[in-house]
């Protein structure tokens, strides 16, 4: 790496959670511009699943807040 981009790395770990998110997502965004009509679709489908197993109780929930702090504490 390079100082630059050592120091710009210091300074986004300094951002708020939100704002890093955010950074990321535009990020992770940017490597992509296409949009795959087949995943979306898969996609929704899961998503229909999930919801599906959870209102006939196949399948419970948890709160998003633990489930960040265990990962987070993971990979520390």
């Amino acid at each position: 790496m390079t100082k630059l981009s050592d120091d710009l790395k210091a300074t986004l770990l300094q951002l708020s959670d939100n704002k890093r998110a955010e950074l990321a997502h535009l990020l992770i965004s940017s490597l992509d511009d296409t949009i795959d009509a087949d995943a979306e679709v898969e996609w929704d489908k899961e998503l229909v699943r999930r919801v599906n197993e959870i209102e006939e109780g196949k399948a419970v929930g948890r709160p998003a807040f633990k489930v960040l702090d265990e990962i987070r504490e993971k990979y520390r």
